[in-house]
Order: C-alpha cells, then sequence, then structure tokens
C-alpha cells in the first residue's frame, strides 16, 4: 500500500508500507464493502494490547455499541476500513520493531515529539493520523530522526 503525504513545507512524500494482501487497493475496498467481523476486531487489537475504548475511537464506534456486537457481527464499510488500516499499521510497527508486540505497545502509547506530544494511537481516528504515524515508523525504519 502506497500512501502519498504532504510534508508541513508542501513536499510530497511517497510511503510504501509492505502488507500481506496479494492484491492492490481494491482489496482493501472489497474487504472493507464486505465488512470484517467482531471478532476481526479484538483480534488485531489483542497482540498490542488496545483497550475496548480506544477500539471504539479507532473505529469510529461508540464504546457502547462496540460492546453490544456479537464476535460474528460485521462491522460497517466505514468501521471495517479502518480495521483494516489499523492491521497494517500494526504490521508495519512490528517490521519496525522486529516483531515486538510490548516495544510496539509502548511506543503507540507513548507521546513522541514529532507527533505535537500526542500517543500515535490518539490520532487514529482519522485516516491522516494513520499516514502521520506510518510516516513516523517510516522514519524510525530509515534511521531518519526529528
Amino acid at each position: 500500500m502506497a500512501v502519498t503525504l504532504v510534508t508541513p513545507n508542501k513536499k510530497r512524500m511517497e510511503l510504501s508500507v509492505n502488507t500481506e494482501w496479494t492484491g492492490d487497493g481494491f482489496d482493501i475496498v472489497e474487504q472493507s464493502r464486505a465488512g470484517l467481523s467482531r471478532a476481526k476486531a479484538d483480534e488485531v487489537a489483542r497482540p498490542i494490547g488496545l483497550t475496548d475504548k480506544e477500539m471504539a475511537r479507532i473505529l469510529n464506534l461508540s464504546e457502547r455499541t462496540l460492546h453490544r456486537l456479537r464476535p460474528e457481527a460485521r462491522l460497517d464499510s466505514n468501521a471495517s476500513e479502518r480495521l483494516l488500516l489499523l492491521e497494517v499499521l500494526i504490521k508495519h510497527g512490528l517490521d519496525v520493531f522486529d516483531g515486538r508486540t510490548d516495544v510496539l505497545d509502548r511506543w503507540l502509547h507513548g507521546p513522541l515529539p514529532e507527533l505535537r506530544r500526542q500517543a500515535p494511537v490518539t490520532l487514529l481516528d482519522t485516516t491522516t493520523g494513520f499516514g502521520m504515524v506510518h510516516t513516523v515508523l517510516g522514519r524510525i525504519e530509515h534511521g531518519i530522526y526529528s
């Protein structure tokens, strides 16, 4: 998956994220439209310890709605797409941190100077926030420090 970002000084930057999807962006669109299960949300959140409150915020659902959904219930296309974006981000983070879920968990929840002292997880309620977090991971991956 490739994301084009614009830096504060208006330079365009292409960020390429390696995912396990064999196809292109249409796979994400199709999976989002079909809807992912509530159980998939738990599966994605579990390795890095995201709480239901954090997941509800990321998926743009109320915490109560998330709790009410049965494991087999399908998320709408918006929540499904966000879940897929989160899954890609987690895979990217695990690549950067050598598969260490504990390190990724601490990194996601700690404030970062390059994100205006916000924890990366707090930005994941918008697609722009996902791009910003991917950019920081890419900088770490390539040894570019702020």
